[in-house]
């Protein structure tokens, strides 16, 4: 009864609940057509958009597993994705049409590639929209009887460490994080509009621009274009009033230091914030700015979304907040006892949205999880209230002179300073062979490169104990990152 709701806002064009079940419906049987059939994978590389949405759906309609990848990686690197996941079927947005000979030579068991558009299809030896599509006339484009444990998709995790591992989930999984985080933290409703900078073809993008909007019958704004730049978020929000609005910690950083008007994020009633931690003082200074509080939380591709966050009326600035409702969280020491409020330790997750594993990663799942709990490789102190603050991923934290270092503790002391609008911490060997830590810092306005290292060598001075400070600073215009806004690391190490 709900089918003349607005579900989709893209590029300029509106589309009902009805209209995106027709598409979900015609795109099933198209698929089914092509001779699809349940459990076999779907690669997808396709920006945000109402395509997307249709294969996404309707792959799961007819019980097949779409596999959602980064549309911005080469075809060389998606072939690596698509031949791992053996699909036979890969739908690509048309700016993905330059890789498809790379796409092709990387994965023999590819049989059929659509393009998203049609004129790009001509003498690349891929089907079309509108061919594909057609083949739907003769074709049935009804659901096939899935259950809770049913092979529901996969996702890529993030590659903020190396090459990225197939998570695969079930159909159930959606429906339990649209119950936890999106009822219990968003509050999300029926009038709301949604608007996520992070991508769909992500965990947290996912959950923000499809299944929490469509679990309640809200309106999303779905934007095709990549990289985003904060003129053109802010020109989408004022255009089309989003009422939730998702981002990233490097992404607000960006938007602090742009030149947008104070009032830009008026229609927004809750910002949220995922991938990173999120600086204490960068939510100071984009509240401050822009009168919107940003609920920091993390979640991860495993669990589908997120499970630990602030909420509105349980805040705490510089902490990723208490569990989500609905999950579990211990902090654990190496012998996997629970650490004490205030010892650090590693993150142990249990939750209803738990991936079912990586696939074809046997070593790395039995490494990664132990019954119902789910190591995450994150490292966190939890203090007396049960608010849990992040000290940076295992493998990055820093052992300087028999003393650890957390480089996420560096990097929010590096922030404050009002000329550094990002920074990232990493270990260097000295000529001794001792390790000593190194930040790697964008300005926040043009100025020399001296100046900036000799006042935030003073700046640390005064906050951070010895062993703590960077032993030098490199300026750079902008650090390398995933897709998704994490930063790479081991790209600066190396």
């Amino acid at each position: 009864g709900d089918g003349d709701r607005l579900a989709v806002i893209c590029e300029g064009q509106s589309y009902t609940y009805g209209d995106i079940a027709e598409r979900v419906t015609r795109t099933a049987a198209a698929l089914r057509a092509l001779g699809v059939r349940p459990e076999e994978r779907i690669a997808m590389a396709m920006l945000d958009s109402v395509e997307f949405v249709s294969v996404f759906l309707g792959s799961m309609r007819i019980g097949a597993v779409p596999v959602a990848m980064n549309p911005l990686l080469p075809g060389r690197d998606l072939a690596v994705i698509t031949a791992d996941a053996r699909a036979t079927v890969a739908v690509l947005s048309d700016a993905v049409a330059g890789g498809v000979a790379d796409l092709r030579a990387g994965a023999p068991e590819l049989a059929t590639v659509i393009l998203t558009g049609d004129e790009a299809a001509a003498g690349l030896g891929v089907i079309g929209w509108e061919e594909f599509q057609a083949g739907a006339v003769d074709s049935d484009g009804s659901h096939y009887d899935t259950w809770e444990e049913s092979p529901g998709f996969w996702l890529c995790t993030s590659g903020s460490t190396g090459r990225p591992k197939l998570a695969a989930h079930r159909h159930v999984d959606i429906r339990v994080t649209c119950e936890t985080y999106a009822r219990s933290i968003l509050n999300i409703g029926p009038d709301d509009r949604c608007y996520s900078v992070g991508p769909m073809f992500h965990a947290y993008g996912l959950g923000n621009s499809l299944s929490f909007p469509f679990s309640v019958g809200a309106s999303t704004i779905l934007e095709p274009t990549r990289p985003p730049t904060p003129a053109r978020v802010a020109e989408l929000v004022t255009n089309h009033q989003p009422t939730l609005f998702f981002c990233i910690p490097t992404f607000y950083a960006a938007l602090n230091g742009s030149d947008l008007s104070d009032d830009t994020f008026g229609s927004v009633r809750q910002a949220s914030s995922a991938a990173e931690s999120l600086p204490a003082e960068t939510f100071e200074r984009f509240r401050d700015r822009f009168g919107v509080t940003v609920l920091d939380g993390i979640g991860s591709t495993e669990l589908l979304h997120v499970y630990l966050s602030n909420s509105l009326d349980d805040l705490r600035p510089g902490t990723s907040g208490r569990p989500v409702p609905g999950y579990e969280i211990r902090v654990v020491d190496e012998h996997g006892h629970d650490q004490p409020p205030g010892e650090p330790g590693q993150l142990l997750v249990s939750g209803g949205s738990m991936t079912t594993g990586y696939w074809c990663r046997s070593d790395t799942n039995r490494a990664t999880f132990e019954g119902p709990w789910m190591r995450t490789g994150d490292l966190y102190e939890v203090d007396d209230d049960g608010y849990h603050t992040y000290l940076g991923r295992v493998d990055d934290m820093l052992r300087v002179g028999g003393e650890w270092v957390s480089p996420a503790e560096v990097e929010a002391t590096l922030i404050e300073h009002p000329s550094v609008l990002e920074a990232a911490v990493v270990g260097e060997h000295d000529d001794d062979g001792v390790l000593r830590p190194v930040a790697y810092v964008v300005p926040a306005h043009a100025t020399s490169d001296d100046a900036i290292a000799e006042d935030l060598t003073g700046f640390c001075r005064e906050r951070l104990a010895g062993y703590k400070r960077p032993r030098r600073y490199e300026i750079v215009d902008d650090l390398p990152k995933t897709a998704t806004g994490k930063i790479q690391r081991f790209k600066l190490r190396s």
